[in-house]
Order: structure tokens, then sequence, then C-alpha cells
């Protein structure tokens, strides 16, 4: 982290876990945990627990975010939800092109640039995923995959809209399966990010971007990966379902 040039961000993202009543549990515990963080603290809830999350977490430092939303405005997309609606419920925040709704879900590159447009254009602060698999690692192909990614995504995205971007770096391979990029490997990828942004805008611009890394990061080993100097917190998976180990990931970016 460089806290000098640019904000260190923890979110949490639940995926598709807790019902209202469990969410409102988890938050409670949460608060007290965090209330003195020094650092950004984000939760990307389901649809369905957004209106308890905003509630439960009024007035305090937790900012609440969604973890998808359409690029339409309105209209025949049934099961979708739109980023005016996000905003309007008082939604902060949205993930995108997380790589379960890449692989599961079909988006591509290119829709994920027009959820991130529609993101912005609606007032909501993006977090844009990117990342590669482990067939690229193996290839070598990773910094070339990830710069290709991040370009995409941010096409059409001013200057001034980038300052509610946060790019999230997560190699696929290490989502949910235990398996977590070294610390300087996390970093080396990071760099990369952020050497892309520059050469599209311009160095200063790069270096306010806060770029998280999100492959596993945990209670265990979340001070090692935050403590690199390209890595400006982390996109928690697992560990954001429970509420002393996200307050120690917390902790380790509130240094």
């Amino acid at each position: 982290m460089n806290k000098a040039l640019r904000s260190a961000v923890i979110a949490g993202n639940w995926k598709m876990n807790k019902t209202p009543s469990e969410a409102k549990t988890l938050i409670e515990e949460l608060k007290p945990l965090v209330a003195n963080a020094g650092c950004g603290v984000v939760i990307c809830v389901p649809f369905v627990d957004l209106q308890v999350a905003l509630e439960a977490t009024a007035g305090t430092n937790i900012k609440v975010g969604a973890q998808n939303c359409h690029f339409e405005k309105s209209g025949a997309f049934t099961g979708e939800i739109s980023a005016d609606m996000l905003k309007e419920m008082g939604v902060e925040y949205v993930v995108l092109g997380h790589s379960e709704r890449r692989q599961y879900f079909g988006e591509t590159d290119v829709t994920v640039n027009k959820r991130t447009l529609a993101a912005l254009n609606a007032g909501l602060k993006a977090i844009v995923c990117v990342g590669e698999k482990l067939e690229d690692r193996e290839q070598g192909i990773t910094e070339e995959l990830v710069a290709l990614q991040t370009k995409i995504a941010l096409q059409g995205v001013s200057k001034q809209a980038l300052k509610n971007v946060i790019i999230a770096y997560e190699p696929v391979w290490a989502i949910g399966t235990g398996k977590t990029a070294t610390a300087e490997q996390a970093n080396e990828v990071c760099a990369a990010i952020r050497a892309t942004v520059a050469k599209v805008y311009d160095q200063e611009t790069a270096d306010g971007l806060t770029i998280q890394y999100g492959g596993s990061m945990n209670a265990g080993n979340a001070a090692e990966l935050v403590a690199q100097p390209d890595v400006d917190g982390g996109l928690i998976g697992g560990a954001s379902l429970k509420a002393a180990d996200f307050a120690v990931i917390v902790d380790a970016a509130s240094k």
C-alpha cells in the first residue's frame, strides 16, 4: 500500500450467501470490530440483502455494494438490476466482471466495459475485476492478458470518472481454491495493471488508482499482501463471511 498516493480499501464479496436476517446478524457483529478502521470498508452483498445492509450500516464507516448490475437503464431483462436502481436505494459500490460472472454467466470483457460505464454514469463506484486462469499463467501471458482486460474495461472511462474505479486483481486459479498468489506475484501483477493505466492515462492518474488483490486473501496472509507497494487492499470472499476474520484483514490494511 501507498496511502500517501491512494486509498486502501477492503471489500467483502459475500457471493450467494446470507439471508437478510443472517446478513443483519453478521453486520451487527462486524460494526464494532471495524469502527476505527484506517482504510475503506465495503460489504458487497446479495441483492435481497441490500436494504437490510443499508439500514444496518447507516451512520457507520461501512459502505454497501452490490455484486453486479446490468448495462441498460431499463427494459425487458428479466431478473436483472440496473445501476440506477442501486443508486436510488443508496448503494455506493458495485462489483463488476467477477470471474464467477465471466465463467458461469457468459460475461465478457466487452460487457464488463458496458456495465462499468453504466455504473459510473449512474454515480456508483465500480470495483472492476480482472485476472488470469491457471493455463494463462502457465503459458506466461498473465501480464498481457490482464493488461488487455484492464484496457477494455476502461474504454470510454474519463480520467475524472476513473477516480470512482477500483481494479481488483483476482487470479482465477486462486479464487475459492485455497491457493493464493505469493505476495510478490500479487504485487507484480498489480504493478503491471498500474503501468497499463499509466500508459492509457498518465502516471499521476495511475498512482492514484486503488488496486486490490482478490485471490483467497485471508486473516493469515493479509498483512504480507497489503505490505506490498502496489497492493491497496483486497476483495475478500470466504473470509468476509466471518466478522472476526474480516476484521483482522481490515486491521492489516489500517496500518
